[in-house]
């Protein structure tokens, strides 16, 4: 097993999630069930080769493959995929795996576009706590990427009941409340897995640099995106935002999501800048 051997499992998995991806949409257009169970079984390969590639990558070089962005983001997939199957499996909403491939073909595909910086052998980044944080905050923002994608589901339901002719959508989503359940549950799993990365990054920190906080951008804006999801679970618990208000809010709080992971480190730097490089 070699580096090539890893980048060409990768490979065959991302040939997997774009059909996958094709077969979630021919389903959203047929509503055959063949389409689903198919576009299932792609989906599942992919994520199986995907991890593949990443335990032989990280077999032969000592390292978890997150040293610049098309590691990350490959890492970041595979977290998606794996919460994908996760809630799938627990609330069987089919149509979710139509957001879901759509995303992971589009991560994918950049990862083979965006050119790969080169690596170098660093000795800090690896131990308990720092492997423990990157489970805990990948695996936590694919949670709440896919609460994202319940509520734009939610969102296109909501506005199929309201017009007149309900439109292409209404009967091809679940009901509002599945949809808003399976986000709900979603948003939860994904700010506790988040809370935990947080915790554990702090004390990663503290290991390698003698303090929990340096004031780091990143620290920051990943700080603010966890009080962002704090408050709608409040909102949520004590004041009813249910529905659209959750629905609007999770969309908001993944693209600041999205901006914390890409946007702070290209523009702002520090401590994680080498991560998407």
């Amino acid at each position: 097993m070699n580096l090539q051997t890893a980048d060409m499992v990768l490979q065959i998995a991302t040939v997997f999630y774009i059909v996958s991806m094709a077969g979630y949409v021919l389903f959203l257009f047929n509503q055959k069930k063949i389409y689903q169970k198919t576009a299932l079984c792609l989906i599942s390969t992919a994520i199986l080769f995907h991890c593949i590639s990443i335990i032989v990558y990280t077999i032969t070089t000592r390292q978890v493959p997150v040293h610049n962005l098309s590691q990350s983001l490959s890492v970041a997939a595979l977290a998606l995929g794996g919460m994908f199957l996760f809630f799938q499996y627990k609330f069987d909403l089919k149509i979710l795996g139509v957001f879901a491939s759509m995303l992971l073909s589009a991560i994918m595909l950049a990862v083979w576009i965006i050119p790969a910086t080169p690596i170098e052998q660093n000795t800090v980044l690896k131990g308990f706590w720092f492997y423990s944080h990157i489970l805990m905050v990948f695996t936590g923002e694919a949670s709440l990427a896919l609460a994202c994608g319940a509520g734009i589901l939610y969102l296109l339901q909501e506005k199929g009941i309201k017009t007149k002719h309900q439109g292409f959508f209404f009967k091809r989503l679940p009901s509002l409340d599945l949809l808003d359940n399976v986000g709900y549950t979603c948003l939860t799993t994904g700010f506790v897995l988040l809370t935990i990365g947080l915790v554990t990054g702090f004390v990663y920190a503290k290991t390698i640099w003698g303090r929990f906080w340096s004031g780091d951008p990143k620290e920051i804006f990943s700080v603010g995106s966890w009080i962002v999801y704090a408050a709608l679970l409040h909102l949520r618990l004590y004041s009813g935002w249910r529905g659209r208000k959750s629905a609007i809010m999770t969309i908001i709080g993944f693209f600041i999501i999205i901006f914390t992971f890409l946007g702070v480190n290209m523009l702002l730097g520090g401590h994680h800048q080498a991560f998407t490089k």
